[in-house]
């Protein structure tokens, strides 16, 4: 009996405990409920719910011709979820019903697999209930579009499990186009106009409430307070794709043909200070030329170019006068145990014009000059070299643009050489965009005009802010010392180091060469490294472009003058504008009447032929080569076919040739990406007939 009641009691004792547990665990259920519910529900919020970042559309950079510079367009990467409720229901029916059509389209769009070979794919990802199985990386918008009317995907991301995860990406179309002055939108590096302008252009970032679900994919809360984003700034720059492309064709020429190191130019608007053009090319390992470096804003020793500064000094100070006449002594002039040279060319000179030894470019000339002007006060030289802001930053609207190093007395550098070296461009630095400034203000009669690269700042096409340009001085000198130096500058052209360069010029050309011994490092001069420039206005009667040209080229290089090195550039240059931009500008509208009484016309000999044949027009095939391409010209009622030879390794002569012609040639001969402009017949092209062209570079062609 004792045992009997021994064993109850335990069993009591277990079932009150039982009974115990689970009425606190009742209690304590209801208690978490009731009293701390919205604690327990907040922190569940917490885990799943997330502000999550709504990124701003970045800004659109267009030329001032409306072209787009860069933009952003959207790339899409696409994962899949195999773990969705809607693709696994009723035994996968849904995707079983849908593979074979879905990997049929998926090979026809991308041409990368066979259907099978998708199917196997996609099988092996159901299989694995993989809940985000990438299948294509960075596919475009278009394709984007494509995906979402294929079979199955159509039917929505809960049914599909297709996911697409969006990314803007930068894209430059006219490619290496005046690339580091545009820039590139990186997210830990930027460049150009995108560095500069890049709180413009990116916009403000919104964020919305989202909770996560299954498979990490989020959806917004309904009714949550949700900040828009507010998408960037278009820019409007001063730039020209015409003119850039021109600029970046002849400096490419040089560059190429005498294996320089580096080049770079600047086009600029003589009256506004618009830049039109900038040009860097460096040579990289695989030696090739690319957009690699700002040239332009970084500060060298200028050398020759730099005796415009010397001179207008003294003019202004009345030192000395353009009949004055200064020894050069063969070229050679030592002072305080260094001696000063000349170019070879200067043997056998003796007795110089001021304005000889300025358009002959003579050192010897200059530094004696010099000496005799400043010696006993230099900061009244110096004081020049301030009025005409060649010591301070130009403050163009981009980022990196290097301070000019000038010595003053005091500087432990300063010496007894220093202002005679000085006096021809050495023993000091500035940068070519601050020399091309004040070209430009003597081209602007005397006006410094301040150099910038961005015309406007729009919104949705509506304009926001304008920029006019501005002058940083209204007159740099005298009006009498300006003349005088103007007349300087043209006869470098007629008379002087550049005479050879434009004898025979349509138009007049004011401007200085420039040739200058480049230090390398610990090597200093030994390796014989010579900077090539020449910076100038045109016409010089009315100007409407100033050029700055400065190519540093490969050590012990024979041809390294300004005025065959960098002097060729600009003039390509300069033909090309005054040819399509300043003849057209400068020309009136007329009344004349249509004389078809002589024609020219090009296009594949066939199609010729037949049109011949058709108008019943008598004509004589002078043409002697067996190929496709010719040109008929009529004069007088005669009618003649000749020869129309096409390179396919240089860029040929389009003038003349209509739309369907230039496109057979420019994409399927060549590999040529074309901009057209206009209607009928090409006027003109921005690769030059017998430039080397490379495929994908892209050519402007103007129909007439």
């Amino acid at each position: 009996m004792d045992i009997k009641r021994d064993i109850l009691w335990r069993v009591y004792l277990s079932y009150i405990l039982v009974v115990g547990v689970g009425v606190f665990i009742i209690a304590k259920a209801t208690y978490i409920q009731q009293v701390q519910g919205n604690h327990w529900r907040s922190m569940s919020d917490s885990l799943h719910v997330r502000l999550q970042e709504i990124d701003a559309e970045r800004g659109t950079i267009f030329s001032e011709d409306g072209e787009m510079l860069s933009t952003s367009i959207p790339q899409f990467d696409v994962s899949i979820d195999f773990a969705a409720d809607g693709l696994r229901e009723k035994n996968g029916k849904r995707f079983k019903e849908n593979i074979d059509s879905l990997s049929w389209c998926l090979s026809n769009l991308f041409k990368d697999n066979s259907p099978s070979s998708y199917k196997k794919i996609l099988q092996e990802g159901y299989n694995s209930k993989d809940r985000n199985f990438l299948l294509r990386k960075k596919i475009n918008y278009v394709e984007y579009q494509e995906i979402n009317k294929f079979p199955l995907v159509r039917q929505g991301k809960y049914k599909s499990g297709f996911k697409f995860e969006q990314k803007d990406i930068r894209l430059n179309p006219y490619q290496s186009l005046a690339f580091r002055t545009i820039g590139l939108a990186r997210d830990s590096f930027k460049v150009g106009l995108e560095m500069a302008y890049d709180s413009v252009l990116k916009g403000r970032s919104g964020n919305r409430l989202v909770r996560y679900i299954a498979g990490g994919v989020s959806v917004p809360v309904d009714d949550a307070l949700e900040t828009e984003a507010e998408n960037g700034k278009d820019i409007i720059t001063t730039l020209d794709v015409f003119i850039q492309e021109v600029t970046e064709n002849a400096l490419m020429k040089m560059l190429v043909s005498n294996e320089a190191q580096h080049g770079c130019v600047i086009v600029m608007e003589t009256k506004t200070g618009k830049v039109k053009a900038i040009a860097n090319l460096g040579r990289g390992n695989d030696g090739a030329y690319h957009e690699d470096y700002n040239y332009a804003i970084n500060a060298t020793e200028p050398g020759s170019t730099f005796k415009l500064v010397t001179l207008m000094s003294l003019l202004e100070d009345k030192k000395v006068s353009l009949n004055q006449i200064v020894n050069v002594q063969n070229g050679v002039w030592q002072v305080a145990g260094q001696t000063v040279y000349d170019d070879d060319d200067m043997k056998g000179k003796t007795n110089l014009t001021v304005k000889q030894a300025f358009e002959l470019s003579s050192n010897v000339g200059m530094a004696k000059l010099a000496i005799a002007g400043y010696s006993n006060n230099p900061y009244q030289f110096l004081n020049h070299i301030k009025k005409f802001r060649m010591d301070t930053l130009t403050g163009i609207d981009l980022t990196g643009e290097r301070k000019p190093v000038i010595i003053r007395p005091g500087n432990k550098l300063w010496g007894p050489t220093t202002l005679p070296w000085m006096a021809f461009g050495y023993n000091l630095q500035v940068t070519p965009l601050q020399t091309i400034t004040l070209y430009n203000a003597v081209a602007n009669n005397g006006t410094m005009m301040h150099p910038y690269l961005v015309n406007a700042i729009s919104d949705q096409g509506t304009i926001i802010k304008n920029n006019q340009p501005k002058t940083v001085d209204k007159k740099i000198c005298s009006d009498e010392t300006l003349k005088l130096i103007q007349q300087c500058l043209e006869g470098v052209c007629t008379e002087g180091t550049a005479k050879k360069l434009f004898t025979g010029s349509p138009y007049k050309v004011a401007g200085k060469t420039g040739t200058a011994l480049m230090a390398n490092g610990s090597r200093g001069y030994a390796d014989q490294i010579f900077q090539s420039s020449f910076v100038g206005y045109f016409p010089a009667e009315n100007p409407q472009y100033t050029i700055s040209v400065v190519i540093v080229n490969k050590p012990h290089v024979a041809n390294h003058f300004g005025a065959s090195v960098a002097g060729p550039v600009f003039k390509e240059i300069a033909d090309r504008l005054y040819a399509t931009k300043v003849i057209e500008n400068n020309s009136k509208p007329n009344n004349s009447k249509h004389d078809s009484s002589f024609y020219k016309y090009a296009g594949y000999k066939t199609d010729i032929k037949q049109v011949m044949q058709l108008l019943s027009i008598k004509y004589k095939d002078s043409s002697t080569l067996v190929n496709d391409w010719a040109n008929v010209t009529a004069s007088s009622g005669h009618v003649v076919l000749n020869n129309k030879n096409i390179e396919t390794n240089k860029m040929p002569l389009l003038k003349g040739l209509g739309l369907k012609d230039v496109v057979n040639i420019c994409e399927n001969d060549l590999g040529l990406k074309l901009n057209i402009k206009g209607k009928g017949k090409v006027l003109e092209q921005s690769i030059a007939a017998g430039s080397p062209v490379a495929k994908g570079q892209v050519i402007n062609i103007y129909l007439n």
